[in-house]
């Protein structure tokens, strides 16, 4: 059996953005760390706290690697359910764009404060996550 996923390209497209985003994470977190004097591998940042960029990238990495698994099954989830491709790829969009946003306030906020600017973002994303597996058990249910 072959599957006609080319309906799908649109949420394809941003899967494949989120996991760039991954990368992207991964390397700026990577290249923080290792730029510190005395740095180890494998081992979290010594300065901990929000006000030391190299924590906040680290920690941008894991909270995306945290949800990464919700993130990237639930998308694949809702596809190989039938999940209707235009609802499927607007809620894509808006978890991926939230990723973003989530991001580029927590590499640019340092601040304790909860919840802090980044969180609705977190929680934007969290929503959409939510409904992409909602998307994918209602096409289940239906067929």
């Amino acid at each position: 059996m072959i599957l006609d996923l080319s309906e799908y390209n649109g949420t394809i497209l941003w899967l494949g953005i989120l996991l760039g985003i991954i990368l992207l994470q991964w390397l700026v977190a990577s290249y923080s760390k290792a730029s510190q004097p005395g740095a180890i591998p494998g081992l979290p940042p010594r300065d901990a706290g929000h006000n030391y960029f190299t924590f906040r990238a680290w920690r941008t990495h894991q909270n995306t690697l945290e949800n990464a698994g919700t993130m990237i099954g639930g998308a694949i989830f809702a596809v190989l359910a039938g999940a209707n491709p235009q609802w499927l790829q607007g809620l894509m969009a808006i978890m991926v764009v939230s990723r973003i946003a989530h991001m580029v306030l927590y590499y640019g906020i340092a601040t304790n404060k909860n919840p802090s600017p980044r969180s609705y973002f977190f929680m934007l994303s969290w929503f959409a996550n939510v409904a992409i597996i909602i998307l994918g058990i209602s096409a289940v249910v239906s067929s």
